[in-house]
Order: structure tokens, then sequence, then C-alpha cells
């Protein structure tokens, strides 16, 4: 049990006030922090000095309501200090009339010539002057001095929590003042101030999965164009946007392995520690999901959890956080192992009530304990979701290093000018090297490997695949073991028996735990795979810049590499040294029977229609080999989301001879055969005739680059450089290499004209990523079609995409086209700012379309060009009219026939009548107002029995939609706007027939301050845009059935706000409902 529980009586007061005290009086200035260890305390002796006002007010100004005259206190001192030498007598001669004259005299000589409390331990010190404060305060209460005692205890407590915050400080920036960078404990620590390099954060998004592997996340950044976006500071994570009232309660950040975020949670405590800023913040605790993970079966309340982590304030007896302003920061819920069920959890609000960790966390997150603390999560993408959007206020994602800042890191790194700017010119001929230097961490290892290969190999080629520069990394860290630890010297061999013996184990646990997506290790997935914990520690000691392992408090051990691209070349140099050592292939042991065989067959046939000798290959194993190589490229390709991506790269560059010359004494036989590297290109080639997407394609020009085969790109480069292509002629891996040489430029993916390599439809297909990836896309006169619509709508509606100009002028797209192009603008995820489609031989019912889908995501497109087309009059006032909606961002509109006919601009010309369905109303819900409004209430109304009345708050409108509708209506309080099909269940639950909670129907949750989430099917999501609480609490709710478009806004004056829009296929009419909370009213307008 805590300490802050069991007690009341003989309560320490300085504890007891530590938990009364309030905010305002701990925020009270005062003199600097005198900590309960001074000189004086350590040697036992507290003296009341009479020259110091000790019962008066702070110097620093403050008026104490006990102040009196110097005379009175004089007095009171006294007479106090008598009654203390009195009470003092009276309890020794009670304790002398208890001992016998033996034990007098044994105590007499152990104490004589001694100071009384020499020797005595801090805790027992700390305790004694406890108790005297509590005898003196309970002295001064007789004395009706009441005034006087709450003074002293209330300057005591201050002062401890001086001490307390003072030596928590002093704490967090021993900790966190150096880096190892990449590295647990070993090597030489770097100042963070010195090598922090400011990371680019942005904010914005949801709490969402992207579970891609994360190369293929940074390679899709490296190619987003230069545009503002909202960046964050660090120190102002918590800070609110402008034009948001509300205060952000808890952030949740994203970003890849090593890119950086637990640099910056360090950087933002220790910038606080060291007084440097938000020192309205009074206590920040840093906590780690490995750390907590190793607790998952212990029992722990919010308070003791916090002492158990940070003793200081165990000592100062704080245990009411909820009177200060505290930061909690989690960081890695990636690698969090304890159950987060949100749906399930118990509900606690008692910080003193001891519980799982995994419910602390729970209810912590929820707001429901000390929902006055500011908490910080830390994740990779992948397991973002695992909290829901409504406990999030803030969605942050570092994005690493932009160029800028690859630069800024070399310079700080390296202080010689010439040789950061040689290594920063190298990076950059490397385009997966560039890409990977988004990663904090990879800089770092580029780093350590460039550094060692200039000052040992003067004039040598700098390393250039990533395999290559793993593999000399790997070096570098045995040469390191070979003398750091074995006493060698620089030119002795880099692999002993005992180094081979650490990097195969190592290997062994990459493979295995890579297999089971595992990034951090605990002793029973060690365990699992042979390695026992003495080993792991061994490992971690000696390779302390590939493997670490960290210590939570007197907990256990916990193990990762310091990057999951470290696992990822760990464990493809394990398949590869047993398919050395052994023949055995890793990759066939996990296929079927069929599957098996199926590989076999097909490398053989490749053999054949190459009209190589299978026979050959049988003799030379080569055979073996490309079935291995073959194995590991379709299991990558099967992989929807590229997690063996980086695995297939490394275990093909250490197929190479200049690899494994490298790695001589660590392989005692090569594997190397030009033939099965030749054929292996030649497979991956063919692969490229396949469909595959454009990221699969990427990463296997990527691994043709790990074979030193750069013959297709190179063919396609001279092409057009020269002028001369003819995509005509190209195969389809030509196609393929092309899209991969303009995604990697900067120059084609600002303005990508279709015309300079085929005015064609078939070219656009092709060339649809490099259309997605650009900032401008011209493809005038290029013969599109609606298929060429469907395709466009089909990828720019899926994020993320880049394009901000589409000119389509000029194209036969005709009506059917448009439709297909409105659906594009509709989308959420559309952010065209300029549309031309002059020419296009567009009529009314097409325009229809594309005015309907402005007007439903009006938020982004300022420039559209209709010329040469006839709209009609009715769709040309609409337009005309968007040009002077506030909602609208467009202030270009080129026409050509002009017209006047238009009624009702806006989607106000969807408006339909809405009519409450008495039949469903829930008996505690009251209509008033000719049935146009409901109110909550406690008393029961007396309505007739109905199978279609709803046993939760909640009732349905008469009305089944199945066109375009529109509707608006006024709320107070917590209601759900929502609209369902007819056949949602009326009896249960909340789970059972609560809208939002089932594939049947939809919500937009809002409440006083205003919307807060949307719902469909239980997955939540945060409104698209947010708004003042001064706006009226008036929302619309606009749908196109057909077009299966649900949207909801919220009303401005004339102007709606857009807050979410579903996209689905509707399959049943669909009727408006609402629920509300007690004491809220929904009124239809």
């Amino acid at each position: 049990m805590d300490q802050c529980e069991d007690r009341e009586e003989g309560v320490p007061p300085l504890k007891r006030a530590m938990e009364s005290q309030t905010k305002a009086q701990r925020n009270q200035p005062g003199p600097p922090p005198r900590s309960l260890k001074s000189d004086a305390s350590k040697h036992g002796d507290i003296t009341f000095n009479k020259d110091e006002p000790l019962f008066a007010a702070e110097r620093e100004g403050q008026q104490s309501s006990s102040e009196v005259p110097s005379s009175q206190h004089l007095d009171i001192f006294q007479i106090l200090e008598d009654k203390i030498i009195t009470f003092v007598k009276n309890e020794l001669k009670e304790i002398q009339t208890s001992l016998s004259p033996d034990d007098l005299q044994c105590f007499k000589n152990q104490c004589e010539d001694e100071d009384v409390l020499k020797g005595v331990d801090e805790e027992k010190s700390k305790r004694s002057r406890e108790a005297f404060l509590t005898i003196t305060v309970d002295l001064l209460k007789r004395m009706k001095q009441n005034k006087f005692a709450e003074h002293l205890l209330r300057r005591t407590c201050t002062r401890n929590f001086q001490w307390c915050q003072h030596e928590f400080k002093s704490k967090l920036q021993k900790r966190f003042q150096c880096v190892f960078e990449g590295i647990a404990k070993a090597g030489n620590p770097t100042l963070l101030n010195q090598i922090y390099t400011e990371l680019y954060i942005t904010e914005g998004g949801t709490a969402e999965v992207n579970d891609e592997h994360e190369v293929r996340q940074i390679e899709t950044a490296s190619r987003k164009p230069d545009r503002p976006e909202t960046t964050i500071r660090q120190e102002d994570i918590f800070k609110a946007s402008p034009g948001r009232d509300e205060p952000i309660r808890t952030v949740l950040t994203k970003g890849g392995a090593g890119i950086g975020k637990t640099v910056l949670t360090q950087k933002y405590t220790l910038d606080w520690a060291e007084n440097k800023t938000n020192q309205d913040i009074q206590f920040i605790f840093p906590f780690t999901f490995r750390e907590l993970n190793v607790l998952k079966e212990e029992k722990f309340s919010l308070v003791e959890l916090v002492h158990h982590f940070f003793t200081e304030t165990k000592e100062a007896g704080i245990c009411s956080f909820e009177d200060f302003q505290v930061v909690f920061i989690f960081d890695g819920l990636d690698e969090c192992r304890l159950p987060l069920d949100f749906h399930k959890t118990t509900i606690l609000t008692d910080p003193r009530k001891s519980t799982s960790v995994d419910v602390l966390l729970i209810n912590l997150i929820r707001g429901k304990l000390l929902p006055s603390a500011h908490l910080w999560i830390t994740t990779r993408p992948a397991a973002a979701n695992q909290i829901p959007p409504d406990c999030v206020g803030r969605v942050t994602e570092v994005r690493g290093f932009t160029d800028a800042q690859k630069k800024k890191y070399f310079k700080k790194r390296f202080r010689d000018k010439e040789q950061a700017r040689r290594i920063i010119s190298h990076i950059k001929t490397s385009r997966s090297l560039h890409i990977m230097c988004h990663i904090p961490v990879f800089c770092w290892i580029t780093a350590t490997v460039l550094e060692d290969v200039l000052e040992t190999r003067e004039g040598g080629q700098l390393p250039k695949t990533l395999t290559e520069m793993y593999i000399h990394f790997l070096v570098v860290q045995a040469k390191v073991k070979k003398v750091k630890y074995d006493g060698g010297t620089e030119t002795d061999p880099h692999w002993s028996p005992e180094s081979s013996k650490m990097i195969e184990s190592l290997g062994k646990l990459a493979f295995d735990q890579l297999q089971k997506g595992n990034l951090i290790f605990y002793e029973s997935d060690l365990t699992e795979c042979g390695i026992e914990i003495r080993a792991a520690s061994v490992y971690s000691g000696v390779f302390t810049q590939i493997f670490k392992e960290e210590r939570g408090l007197y907990q256990d051990k916990v193990f990762c590499f310091i990057h999951l691209s470290v696992q990822e070349f760990l464990a493809a140099l394990h398949v590869h040294l047993t398919f050395i050592n052994s023949g055995l292939n890793l990759l066939e042991e996990q296929q079927t029977t069929s599957q098996k065989s199926e590989t076999r067959a097909s490398a053989e046939k490749h053999l054949e229609e190459q009209q190589l000798p299978s026979k050959m290959f049988k003799r030379s194993n080569s055979l073996e080999r490309l079935i291995l190589f073959q194995s590991a490229v379709n299991k990558a390709l099967q992989s929807p989301n590229g997690h063996l991506d980086l695995f297939l790269r490394f275990l093909l560059g250490l197929s190479l001879q200049t690899s494994q010359t490298l790695l001589q004494g660590l392989l005692t036989q090569t594997g190397s055969s030009w033939q099965t590297n030749q054929e292996t290109v030649q497979y991956i080639k063919e692969k490229l005739s396949e469909n595959l997407s454009a990221e699969k394609s990427i990463n296997l020009f990527h691994c043709l680059n790990e074979l030193n085969d750069r013959s297709l790109v190179e063919e396609i480069q001279q092409s057009l450089s020269s002028g001369s292509l003819s995509t005509e002629k190209l195969s389809p891996a030509q196609w393929s290499a092309l899209v991969f040489i303009l995604l990697s430029s900067e120059k084609d993916l600002d303005v990508f004209d279709l015309k300079k390599y085929s005015a064609s439809e078939e070219a656009l297909l092709r060339l649809l990523p490099v259309v997605k990836a650009s900032n401008k896309a011209l493809l005038t006169y290029c013969n599109l079609s609606e298929r060429s619509c469907e395709a466009l709508s089909a990828v720019l509606t899926s994020p993320p995409c880049n394009l901000r100009e589409l000119d389509l002028s000029n194209n036969d797209l005709q009506d059917s086209g448009i439709k297909l192009i409105s659906a594009l603008i509709k989308s959420p995820h559309c952010k065209l700012k300029t549309l031309s489609l002059s020419g296009c031989l567009i009529t009314e019912e097409g325009s229809t379309h594309l005015a309907s889908a402005l007007d439903s995501n009006p938020s982004h497109l300022k420039k559209l060009d209709l010329s040469y087309n006839h709209p009609g009059d009715s769709v040309m006032k609409l337009l005309l009219a968007g040009l002077k909606d506030p909602r609208w961002r467009l202030d270009t509109l080129s026409l050509e026939p002009a017209g006047v006919q238009w009624l009702t601009p806006g989607l106000r010309k969807y408006s339909c009548q809405l009519t409450i369905d008495t039949n469903t109303v829930n008996t505690n819900l009251q209509l008033s107002d000719n049935n146009r409004k409901v109110t909550h209430v406690e008393e029961v109304q007396s309505y007739p029995d109905h199978p279609d009345r709803f046993d939760v708050h909640q009732l349905l409108c008469t009305n089944g939609l199945t066109g375009r509708c529109y509707w608006e209506v006024e709320w107070r309080g917590r209601v759900y706007i929502s609209v369902s099909y007819k056949s949602i269940k009326r009896k249960g639950g909340s789970n059972d027939c609560e809208f939002g909670l089932d594939h049947q129907s939809w919500r937009l949750h809002c409440a006083n301050d205003g919307p807060i989430y949307v719902c469909h099917n239980m997955k939540f999501a945060s409104p698209s845009s947010s708004s003042s609480s001064s706006v009226s609490n008036r929302a619309a709710v606009y749908v196109d059935c057909p077009a299966g478009t649900l949207s909801f806004y919220r009303v401005s004056s004339d102007t709606l706000i857009h807050l979410h829009t579903f996209n689905t296929t509707f399959t049943e009419p669909l009727y408006p409902g609402f629920w509300l909370n007690y004491n809220s009213s929904v009124r239809l307008c």
C-alpha cells in the first residue's frame, strides 16, 4: 500500500500539508531551493535562528497573515523553547525509568564523545527531523499559536517542494544531457544540446493505421514538393493552434523507427530541467513502454507508479499530483505489450487506488485519472490506432530530417568542413542513401561508417548501396571489439571465432523475431531463439552499437537492435550464412510442399528459357542459390505492406563478391556466382514486366541497384537525355524504369507534361504514379477518355497525393468523364487548387456533377477553367455564386457561354423537410414545437407501445432518403446527429442499437463546445476541420445516396464548415436520426 493511503493519525504534518496545499500556494515565489539535505541537516542540527523571521512572510514581498511585531516573536520563541526543553526532559525521565542500570551504562559507553546523529543514515535523519517538526507544531497549537503553526507548515512544504523539484530536475539533466547516438551505454557520450538538430514536426492527420514499411513511407514523403505545412516546435507541443480555444491535453506523435521521437521527448524534458522552457510545468514524468511492459503482472496506484520510477516525489511525500501542472510522457506505444482495451476497462478515478498498469494507462489517457495532466504519447504509425481519436487532442508526425537538416546534422557531426562537404555530396549521389538519411539514426550510421572509411582507407571508394553501408558498419563494430575488448590492433583480422559466434547468434535472433514482427525482446524471446540471458548481456556489452540492453527500474532486461534496418540486415545475413554453410534455404522451409515445388519448377523453367543447362547449375549448387533468391523476391512481392523490402535488398546485396570480400573472416566460404546473380537480375526484370504497384516496382529497382545492375535505368535515362525516347517501343519493364526515374527527379515532379513522353491514354495509365506524385500535371491534347478519368479518380483519391494543378483541357471527356472527375473533386483527399477543363465537351449534366462536387469540398479549389463548354445557365449561376460564398476558396472562374438561371446556391438546393417518426421516440425524449424539437428529460413520456420504439435515447425521422438531401439542426448539450437504415435494431442496450456502433448507421457526435468526432461501425475519426466555439451550435447534413456520400458540416451564418465526409455504398434508404444525452435537445431548422 502506498504511504499516502495508510496514515491519518500520527501523519507527519510536513507530508499532510503537502497533500492539502493548493496549486496557488505551490506557485508562490520564494527563495532558492533549500534542500532538506543542507549542510546543517546532514548533521542532524535543526536550529531556530532568531535573526531569521522563520514565522514571518517570505522575503520576496509576500505578506503573511501571521506577521506580528518582532518583540512578540521573541516572546513566543522563548516560551516555545522552554516548552520543548521541558517536554524533552520529561520524556527522558520516562525513558530512564524504563531502562536498567546495565542498559544505561552500555548506552553511555557507545555515545561518549560522539555527535548525536553521527553515522545515522539520511532516511533516519529525515524521519527525526519530521518527528521534531511534529512536536514543534503540536506545541505551537497548544500555545494557541495556530497561525504560526500553519505558516511553519506552509513554509516547510514550499521548501520541500522546491527541494524535490530541484533534485528531480538535476536527476533528469544527468539522465538526458548526454546521448549515445544509436547505442545504449557504451562509447563516447555526446551532449544532446550540442548534437541536437531540429526535426520536421507537422500537425494534422488522424491516428489511423499505416502499416506500410516505414522505408516506403519515407520514400513517399521524400517525393513531396516543398510547400507550407503546419509545423510545430517541440517546446510548443501542448500549445493550441491559432483559433483553437480548448486546451490540448493529449498529443499523439507518430513517426518511423529511428526517426527521432525519443530524442525529441528527451530534448523537451532536458530543456525543462535546465529551466529553458515550459516553466509553468512543475513535473515532467518520462516513461517508456519498454519499462512498463515488465510491470505487466504487478499492481500499482498512479501515485505508487510515479513514486516507483521517480523516488524524489516519494521522499518529499508528494501524492496529490492534481495540485500540480504535470506532463506524462509515454514513449514507444508500438512496443507496448500491455492489453490496452479501451472498450472494456473499468473506470478508475482515484490516483491512490491500486490496479494493473494497463488499467492505469487507459484511465489516464481517457482523462478519468488526473484529468488536469498533459500526456504525450509517441508511436510508430502502425500502432497509432490503439488510442481512440476522441482521447487525442492533437496528432503530430515526426518526418525526420529535411534535406537542409541532413546537411546541418553532418556539419555538426564533422567539424572538418571539407570532410562534411564530401560526405554530404556523396550521400546525394545515391538515392537510396539520401532517402534513408531522412532517418536520424541512419545519418549516425552513415557518419560512423564514412568517418572510418575516410580515416583508414584514404582514396578508397565510399559505399554507395545500403548493403555496402551496413557491411562496413558491421566491420567497424568488429574492429572496435578487437581493439577494445580483445587487446588487438587496427591491422589484426577483425573476426575472431567468438565475434563470429556472436554475430551468428544475433542474426538468428534477428531473423526469427522479424518473422514474428518483434522489435524488442525479453528473456522469453531470447530463450526461444536459443540465447541465454547472460550471453545476450555479453553481446550487448560488446556489440553495443548493434544490439543494446536496457533495464527498467529494478526490473527485467530488455533487448533490441538499434534500428529496424539493422535487424533486417542481420536477418538477411543469417539467411545468407545458413545457406552458404549448410545449403539450407530458410525461406523455402517456411513454404508448403506445393509452394516449394512451384518455386523449383519456376527456377528450372527460367533456366531453360535462358537456354542454360540446369544440370550444370545443379552441380555447382547455383540452382539452389537461384531458388533462394527467387523465393525471397516472391515472398517480398507477396507482402502487401513491404515489410520484407529492405530484407530482400540486403539478401541480394550480400550475394556480390565485393560484399563477401568485406566479410572475409566471418564467411568461411564464399557463395557468390556471377551467373546466378545475372539470372536473378533477369528474374527481377521479368517481375517488373508484370502489373505491380509503383511501390513494389520501385523496391525491385533498388534491388537491381544492390546487384550493381543499372542497365534498365541507364538505358531509359540515355534515351531521355538524347530526346530519342519512343514510348511505343517500350517494354513493360522499361515503362517501370521510366516511372522510377521520373519519381526520382525533383524537376519532373514539379511539372509533369505527359506530351513529353506520349500524348496517349496508354502512356497516362502507365505513368499514373508520376501524376500522383507531381505538383502540376499537364495532360492536354492527350486523347484521353472516360477510361483515363476513372483511372485518375481512383489514383488521386487514395492518399497520399501531391497533385495540386491538373490540366485536362481539350480531351474528349464528355459528361461521363466529368462525372468521374467530379467524384475526384468531391473526395476529402483531393486538394486540387487549379483545374482546367477547357474544351472537354461538357454539358449541363456534367457541369452539375462538377458543381455539386465543389460544394461538397469547397475548401481547396481556387481556379476553374470551363471555357469552350456548354454548362447551361443554372450551373453557371451556381458557380458564380460560389465565387461569393465565403466557404469556397474559388477566386478565378473562366466561363464561355454564360447564363443566369440558377435557383439556390450551394447545398441548400437539396433541402428537405424532416418529420419525426413518433413511433420511434424513446420514452425519455419529450417532443415540442409541433414536433420540431426534442429534449431528453427525466420524466417518462406517455407514448403508446410500438415495436419501432427505441430502448435507448434516440429516434428516427419518417423520411426515407434515396437521392440528394440536405437539412440543418440546432443542438444543445451532447447529441448524435445521425443517419441510419430503417432496419437498425430497436431493442437492447447501447451496443445493440446506438447510432454509429454498427454497419447500418453513421453519426456526428456534438457537445456544447462543438463537434467531437464521427463514427461508423465502431470506427472513430476526428472532424476534418475545427472551428471556434463561438460558432452557433447548428449542424448541417448533406447526403447524396447515389454517389454514396454523407457529409457533416457546422453552420456559421451562411457558411458551412466541412467536418467529415463518408464515402460508401448505401444499400437501403437512409433515415435521419438523433441520440440525446440527459438535458440535451435538438431542433429541426
